[in-house]
């Protein structure tokens, strides 16, 4: 996203390597999103507080995956056009803002576990 953010407006029409830069950069967020989607159902089966929120989380975490491969895979077949820059820029904006809900549950499920624990520990 920052490199996305941070390009000119008018990047330079030699399209030399990019689209292949862009194939392997997507492969490799939609790699580590299966993996992150992996983990967290696994986390969603063994929660017993915030399953609801921790499902929806995942499923919206899935949603802005599919579009974010949807609108990388217009953006690389012509990096140089600014509005499809532009909406890859916004759709990985939206797959880390889903992505952080997700950590945030999975940490706020780890706090609870941990209070119970130490309730149980001071009496």
């Amino acid at each position: 996203v920052t490199t996305l953010v941070n390009c000119p407006q008018n990047p330079s029409s030699k399209k030399k390597g990019r689209s292949k830069r862009a194939r392997v950069l997507l492969a490799s967020v939609e790699e580590a999103t299966w993996n992150l989607l992996d983990k967290g159902e696994k986390i969603a089966k063994e929660a017993i507080v915030f399953k609801e929120e921790l499902h929806a989380a995942l499923a919206d975490v899935q949603k802005e995956s599919q579009a974010l491969k949807v609108s990388a895979e217009a953006f690389t077949s012509d990096p140089c056009y600014l509005p499809k820059r532009q909406a890859v820029v916004q759709a990985a904006r939206s797959l880390l803002t889903a992505v952080t809900r997700l950590l945030i549950l999975a940490d706020m499920v780890d706090v609870a576990y941990l209070l119970e624990h130490l309730t149980v520990v001071s009496r």
